[in-house]
This record gives structure tokens, C-alpha cells and sequence, in this order.
């Protein structure tokens, strides 16, 4: 599993690009049996999509804020709790 956090206003980091590295990366998980991204646009903000791999983009400027941690921890419950 994998996920990627961007910020809306990081635009050095490139969040589209890093949205659609995570979603072209899709199909080579469905290749094991595992679902990717199946949305071709960016989501929302502060809306987690994806299963094995994942995505989420929030409000702001290059940062790790309580947001993404959020978004880290519900990921990794999804496959470390079991």
C-alpha cells in the first residue's frame, strides 16, 4: 500500500502530477488483484481516495500539517490493523 498527500498551493511539488503518478500506477496493481484510483480527476480536498494505492489533497502551501497525518493514519488502519 502507498499513499500520497499533496497541498493545493504546493505547486512545486506538482500535486496533479503526483495524483496521476498514483492513479497510471493503478493498473499495475490490478495485476495482483488490488484496486488503485479509479477517479480520473483530482478529488476533493481533505477527501482520501483510492485502496492500495491512495490520495489526498488538502488546502495550503508545502507543509505536513494534522491533515495529512490524518490521512496517514486512517490509510495505514486499513491494512496495519488487521
Amino acid at each position: 500500500p502507498v499513499v500520497a498527500c499533496s497541498a493545493v498551493d504546493d505547486r512545486w511539488a506538482d500535486p496533479r502530477g503526483e495524483f496521476l503518478a498514483a492513479k497510471l500506477a493503478s493498473p499495475v496493481y490490478a495485476l495482483f488483484g488490488y484496486r488503485g484510483i479509479e477517479q480520473d480527476d483530482l478529488p476533493a480536498t481533505n477527501q482520501l481516495v483510492g485502496d492500495r494505492i491512495g490520495y489526498q489533497i488538502r488546502p495550503g502551501k508545502h507543509d505536513m500539517t494534522d491533515i495529512d497525518w490524518h490521512a496517514y493514519l486512517e490509510f495505514g488502519d486499513r491494512y496495519l490493523k488487521k
